[in-house]
């Protein structure tokens, strides 16, 4: 597959008819995987107020939430959040691509940019990502970007009506240095 046709865009608020058919779809698929969420949460009136919460989010500069765009089409989410600058200058990555586009390597391109704009554009010195033990799919994308495991996190987070493990990954922009793929950011 050519990945190269993989973008993220920052979300709008016109893209809530979008995300609403995009989640209400993906919904089944993505309940083993994430925190149950209200039923206004499947609904545009529901995404606009995230959308909403999104922009405030960004313009404080504390997240990020991208669009996975393949060919014209939204194909998934990923979010950049928890971002907390100063000595940590740090975030968290989470996403989902839908579930007839797995396996194609969407994610991996995904994630990848988000490491991109993190180090790069953003001039963060980490990122970290958690995954359920189980979730071998989504811990390989993120083996695929050069995040090293770091741990587990007990009782993490609570999925599908229990608290449950996760595997916590990282990766630095000291990383990218080390291995001679980037320059780490100039900060000023």
């Amino acid at each position: 597959m050519n990945t190269a046709a993989v973008v993220l865009r920052p979300s709008r608020i016109d893209d809530a008819p979008v995300l609403a058919r995009l989640y209400v779809e993906q919904r089944a698929f993505l309940a083993p995987f994430e925190p149950a969420r209200p039923e206004w949460f499947f609904t545009e009136d529901g995404q606009r107020t995230v959308l909403r919460r999104d922009q405030e989010l960004r313009a404080a500069g504390a997240a990020e939430r991208l669009l996975i765009v393949r060919d014209g089409m939204v194909v998934g989410v990923l979010s950049i959040s928890h971002i907390v600058r100063g000595a940590l200058e740090s975030a968290s990555v989470g996403y989902f691509v839908a579930r007839e586009h797995n396996g194609q390597g969407i994610a991996t391109a995904a994630v990848g940019l988000a490491v991109e704009w993190a180090f790069e554009d953003a001039g963060l010195h980490r990122l970290e990502a958690g995954t359920l033990r189980d979730n071998r799919a989504s811990q390989r994308v993120l083996e695929r970007n050069h995040f090293t495991r770091i741990g587990i996190a007990e009782r993490y987070l609570f999925i599908a009506g229990q608290w449950r493990d996760h595997v916590l990954f990282q990766r630095t922009a000291d990383d990218e240095v080390a291995t001679g793929r980037r320059p780490t950011p100039a900060r000023g």
